[in-house]
């Protein structure tokens, strides 16, 4: 585990907090766990991809897989992301 600013943990965290989510919240939303969006922010090494891609596209997040010469973004259709709530 790590603790680096740019690490997908983070990322999600920000994302969730910038549209005043809790975390139990975003669970429910993404048909996820709350130890499930816990483990993501935390950076768990082992987690399920489905359910990392369920995280993400809830909060309007797009996962990308690059390699030599090819770029490939992986994402559900369509993007209901939710929209950020009004001050908490």
């Amino acid at each position: 585990m790590h603790d680096h600013a740019d690490s997908l943990g983070a990322l999600v965290r920000s994302r969730r907090r910038e549209l005043r989510l809790r975390q139990d919240e975003l669970a429910a939303l993404a048909e996820v766990s709350t130890r499930f969006v816990h483990s993501v922010e935390h950076d768990k090494q082992t987690i399920r991809l489905d359910a990392l891609l369920n995280v993400l596209d809830t909060l309007g997040l797009t996962l990308v897989v690059t390699g030599p010469g090819r770029s490939t973004v992986v994402n559900f259709e369509p993007n209901d992301a939710v929209e950020p709530r009004a001050g908490r």
